[in-house]
């Protein structure tokens, strides 16, 4: 704006600046970088980078020696509290329904749940063990190697630890009764006289369902499979795993070989349709094409073509050279001289 000032009012016009460098980059001189008023401390030897640091830092302000509160926290309280009273608790006595010695234990409790059962006590539930009577066990029970007393020593275990067999094995008396029961045999009799005491009682039967036994002998079976399969060798792993890889690969070209099979009989059946609508043709008579469906320029074509034949034939046989008409020349020369003539 000053320069068009200048302009009307007719005044000497400044000189032009000297174009430089600076000028056309736009460098200031004022924003020239300056040299780093602190000098950097070199670290010393043996001690840990992440510590150096803690202690020097880009500032080189000293560590504080206390924390401060700088007052500088959360505005607002992050727990919203309610504006309710506050539900007291109370340290109560209490005692767990599923157990029969009347223990008393102490938990802190709210006030309004003074009073009630015990939460916890509906998760207990026990294995229903039938019980028998002396009819009962010496009309269907007896067994020659079983006694009343081991018996009934057995079913006192199974009702204390909930048929756990494992744990039943492990506490059954060996002294009283020196037999050397097994697992399977505890098993085989208790679901034994279960089975017998549902069918003289007809409590199962009844519900629909069948009593079901115990087959000890499938069981021992069972675990002495489990048992090879667990003392394996590395060596026995890797042969079952080279079978069953081919075993996987005989399967594979069975099921191509079924394939190829069922794609040449679709063949073979395709061929005998195709040769049995052959033969039903060619034994039709071909149809004939009546006059009106034959195109009018085709007959034309006809009747030219036979026309010409018959004109051909008549000058061929009004014509007649000889042998003996012309001397000198061969019979299939003069056939070739009659055709020339026509």
């Amino acid at each position: 704006m000053t320069s068009d000032i200048r302009d009307i009012l007719e005044l000497e016009k400044d000189a032009p600046a000297e174009i430089t460098r600076e000028a056309i980059i736009g460098i200031d001189k004022t924003r020239k970088m300056q040299p780093n008023k602190y000098k950097k401390e070199k670290r010393p030897e043996g001690m840990a980078r992440e510590v150096f640091a803690l202690l020097c830092n880009d500032n080189r302000d000293a560590p504080p020696l206390l924390p401060t509160d700088s007052g500088q926290g959360y505005k607002h309280v992050k727990a919203k509290l309610g504006m309710r009273k506050v539900r007291q608790w109370k340290w109560l006595p209490f005692s767990n329904p599923a157990r029969k010695d009347n223990a008393v234990f102490h938990h802190w409790r709210r006030v309004t749940d003074e009073g009630k059962e015990y939460p916890f006590a509906r998760f207990n539930k026990q294995v229903s063990i039938p019980t028998y009577t002396d009819t009962e066990y010496l009309q269907e029970l007896q067994s020659p190697t079983w006694t009343r007393a081991e018996t009934d020593h057995l079913f006192d275990l199974c009702h204390r630890f909930d048929l756990r067999f494992i744990v039943i094995h492990d506490r059954y008396d060996t002294n009283k009764f020196p037999t050397g029961r097994t697992i399977e045999d505890l098993k085989q009799r208790y679901y034994f006289v279960c089975h017998t005491l549902a069918k003289m009682r007809g409590t199962e039967c009844s519900a629909g369902s069948e009593p079901k036994l115990f087959d000890a002998d499938h069981e021992k079976k069972r675990k002495e499979q489990l048992k090879r399969l667990f003392e394996r060798t590395p060596e026995q792993v890797e042969e079952e795993q080279m079978l069953l890889a081919e075993l996987k690969k005989i399967e594979i070209r069975r099921k191509e070989r079924d394939r190829k099979t069922q794609d040449l009989q679709k063949l073979m059946t395709a061929a005998d349709l195709s040769m049995d609508n052959r033969k039903q043709e060619k034994k039709m008579p071909p149809k004939r094409k009546l006059a009106h469906q034959i195109p009018r320029r085709s007959m034309d074509t006809t009747v030219c073509v036979r026309s010409r034949i018959l004109g051909t034939r008549e000058l061929l046989g009004s014509v007649r050279i000889t042998r003996a008409e012309v001397p000198g020349i061969k019979p299939h020369d003069a056939r070739r001289q009659r055709y020339a003539s026509v």
